[in-house]
């Protein structure tokens, strides 16, 4: 199997260290480990005592039995931890799918989501989500793709909250996703990595693998939690044949996770209710700066408001290009906007905006000086 590379990760190893301002990250604001260990008592002490041996493969106990807190349905022993949501996307288009068969992706998507099912064989269908909707998904789509016969239907693949553009599926769509993947047997792999993020809570969505016997939740702590550098993911699903099968291809890949990792995750997770807070909170005023900035900068940008967690997609109103902008706004000013080319190379028109983090309001500032002093113009 050959894969292309990935060109938002290949972008973020050149440049997310050797910046003054990342404006683009798709994360929160992240935590010390003494902040962490702070949360609890008695957590330092049991971090200090913690033997650094072999973890169990499907994830401790204790750190899954608070992710399946996480759910209403689903048990420990449904739940099956990997090394960052990376492993667990891999593991699942090598499990799951086979070659020949079809996928149905939301897209704009993180480029795993759709690569490696089509480096695998599959035939990786593109649903796009419509930016003159709000950036919705039209269910009749993989309907009409089915009815034309072809390929095998195997999965779909929703990414809600989603990155980049921060909509929100309706409960209607959702409703009907999860019906047309019962009715036409098809494994719906629901990323659900912003989940806790919406900005107004009745929006949020019931967890797939709640709803769907066939559902797999797929969960990290980098995203909502802000704690990346823990490289904690998980797969949900009351599929037990398919845990399963993750459990042996896992074997080949990390076979289990950092010990360090794991007990830190899961004090995260018990408190989990004030680091949301604490996240939602500061993406609430971020976002009322960048409410206010698009507000001011109509002339030069027009976007769907994000529904949730910390990443916007507006676009470009000129012909100029969004690859073309970033990189003089990277030269000209440190600041790291994301051109949407990395998520869509047909894609010119659209930027990455993240406001998750604590020094977005001087990143934005930086944009905004940019823009006034006209170092941004084309030449």
């Amino acid at each position: 199997m050959t894969l292309p590379p990935f060109r938002l990760e290949r972008f973020f190893a050149r440049h997310e260290f050797a910046v003054e301002h990342v404006l683009c990250g798709s994360d929160c604001e992240s935590v010390s480990v003494g902040e962490l260990l702070e949360l609890e008592p008695g957590a330092g002490e049991a971090l200090a005592a913690l033997r650094l041996g072999y973890t169990e493969s499907p994830g401790s106990p204790e750190l899954r039995r608070e992710i399946a807190g996480l759910y209403d349905t689903i048990d420990p022993d449904e739940v099956l931890v990997f090394s960052g949501g990376e492993e667990a996307i891999f593991a699942l288009m090598h499990t799951a799918v086979e070659p020949g068969e079809r996928v149905f992706v939301h897209f704009p998507a993180y480029q795993s989501l759709h690569e490696v099912a089509r480096a695998r064989g599959c035939e990786t269908v593109l649903w796009r989500a419509r930016e003159e909707a709000g950036w919705a998904l039209d269910p009749s789509f993989v309907r009409w793709q089915l009815l034309r016969g072809g390929a095998r239907g195997r999965a779909m693949v929703v990414n809600s909250p989603h990155n980049p553009t921060g909509a929100v599926l309706g409960r209607e769509t959702f409703d009907e996703v999860i019906g047309l993947a019962h009715e036409e047997r098809l494994l719906l792999i629901w990323d659900e990595a912003y989940r806790f993020l919406e900005l107004r809570e009745e929006d949020r969505l019931p967890a797939a693998c709640d709803l769907e016997a066939s559902a797999v939740s797929l969960g990290v702590l980098s995203k909502s939690l802000g704690l990346p550098g823990l490289r904690i993911g998980w797969v949900a699903t009351h599929d037990r044949p398919l845990l399963e099968r993750l459990a042996g291809f896992k074997d080949y890949l990390t076979i289990c996770s950092s010990a360090p990792s794991e007990l830190l995750a899961a004090l995260a997770l018990r408190h989990r209710h004030r680091l949301l807070a604490r996240n939602r909170e500061l993406i609430g005023s971020n976002l009322a700066l960048l409410d206010e900035f698009m507000a001011r900068r109509g002339d030069r940008f027009e976007w769907v408001r994000p529904a949730s967690g910390p990443v916007a997609y507006p676009a470009l109103r000129s012909d100029e290009g969004a690859n073309a902008f970033c990189a003089r706004l990277l030269e000209r000013s440190g600041v790291l906007l994301l051109p949407g080319s990395l998520f869509d190379e047909g894609d010119h028109r659209h930027v990455r905006i993240g406001f998750g983090r604590q020094d977005f309001p001087e990143g934005l500032a930086r944009l905004d000086e940019a823009l006034d002093e006209g170092r941004l113009t084309a030449p």
